[in-house]
């Protein structure tokens, strides 16, 4: 018999339970956009090593590839919301802290990394439980609304907000993002402790086992994962559009400025319009997972995202380049939807945390892969444009391979219904 996935929300957590889960992610992401801008800024005003400079960006990405599965496996031990709220605090201590040491001039690039990597820490444990916290706030016909809704909040907070927000206020005084990005998190903290009620995930009777361990919950986890083909073969779609389109979003800053001779100022431009792309695909996501069929989105978000690097390949014109990339964005909006609804939909609520560790493991993991490969396709081909033709065409490929692959979706979701 199919595991029914889905929670039995009450009304009264329907009714104040995703406002608040969307309130506190969207705080979260401000503070996270903002300090994505303010760590960077700190510490080249204490060095100018390029190499420290570049390290702290892996630093503050490093976290979700070590800790992904880890935290995912926990999130399936505790209580979800309990959980939010501890790492926001732990966000909001710890931002705190940089603030007060760049106040008093204490601040070091090793105490810039500290501090990045105490806030990665933490955001995995804090993205990851808002995400398996969804089915738990909605009711199931409300999950891809839900999903749609997680994406615009991320977006706005780290798109359009977070980053004018922390260049302008570290433009006035550079404890002043830290300060803001404290209060930031010590929102999204409060908002969760005011909805009311237990989060931890039921373990089924089969699996009350007293020596049950973090390492058997991980195998368990594992082992569903792969038993169920539909399952990992998102997984590998998910990771392979990670793959295919930072081919070319790694190389988006060269191909602004020398292939369509962009200014500095110019190029900001593409993170806007995409940012604007991103939130049109997020209004309408809901709407297309609903109304069509699984396979037919996924492969629909695939196809269009890959057809706009193609047509940005061939493209001099920077009007015409910058809409397609907001198309790109939108469309790859849409994928995550769909996947997220999927996740919901499928995996039974004490899994959600394992397996969608293990999902951003491999996406988080194939983003250097990809960008790596793309800066050698670039020397290869002679052209940032060429790279974007080729990262379109194995987008459309990879669309038409997940058409097939997930032929079974259909079949699966009804199961489910």
């Amino acid at each position: 018999m199919a595991h029914d996935s889905s929670t039995t929300a009450s009304p009264a957590r329907t009714r104040r339970g995703l406002p608040l889960l969307l309130g506190a992610n969207a705080a979260a992401n401000l503070g996270d956009g903002i300090a994505k801008v303010a760590f960077p800024l700190l510490a080249a005003t204490v060095t100018r090593d390029p190499v420290l400079i570049a390290g702290l960006s892996a630093a503050q990405f490093l976290p979700w590839l070590l800790l992904a599965v880890l935290a995912g496996a926990l999130l399936d031990r505790v209580d979800r919301r309990k959980a939010i709220v501890l790492a926001n605090t732990a966000r909001a201590a710890a931002i705190g802290g940089m603030a007060v040491l760049v106040l008093t001039g204490s601040a070091s690039i090793w105490m810039v990394y500290v501090g990045a990597l105490v806030v990665g820490v933490a955001e995995v444990v804090a993205d990851s439980a808002a995400n398996v916290l969804v089915p738990s706030v909605v009711d199931r016909s409300g999950l891809s609304s839900a999903s749609s809704k997680l994406q615009a909040t991320e977006i706005v907070g780290q798109t359009f907000a977070g980053g004018p927000l922390g260049s302008l206020t570290f433009a006035v005084f550079a404890a002043f993002p830290f300060l803001l990005t404290s209060a930031s998190f010590s929102i999204g903290a409060a908002l969760m402790v005011a909805l009311a009620g237990s989060f931890r995930p039921e373990r089924p009777a089969s699996d009350e086992r007293p020596n049950a361990t973090l390492r058997t919950d991980l195998v368990d986890g594992m082992r569903w994962l792969f038993a169920n083909p539909t399952m990992w073969r998102l997984v590998i779609a998910a990771g392979g559009l990670a793959l295919t389109s930072e081919l070319a979003q790694a190389q988006l800053v060269l191909y602004a400025l020398e292939d369509l001779e962009l200014t500095e100022a110019a190029f900001g431009v593409f993170g806007l319009v995409g940012g604007v792309g991103g939130l049109a695909g997020a209004a309408v996501a809901s709407r297309l997972v609903d109304r069509f069929r699984a396979r037919y989105v996924l492969a629909g978000g695939m196809g269009t995202s890959g057809v706009a690097f193609l047509a940005m390949g061939v493209s001099g014109n920077p009007v015409v380049s910058a809409v397609l990339f907001g198309v790109f964005a939108a469309a790859v909006v849409v994928a995550n939807v769909l996947f997220a609804t999927v996740r919901y939909r499928l995996v039974p609520e004490e899994l959600l945390g394992r397996v969608l560790g293990v999902w951003r493991t491999v996406v988080w993991g194939m983003l250097p892969v990809g960008a790596l490969l793309g800066g050698w396709l670039t020397t290869l081909l002679g052209t940032t444009s060429a790279t974007f033709a080729f990262s379109g065409a194995c987008q459309v490929a990879l669309a038409v391979v997940a058409l097939v692959a997930a032929a079974s979706l259909a079949r699966r979701l009804a199961k489910q219904a």
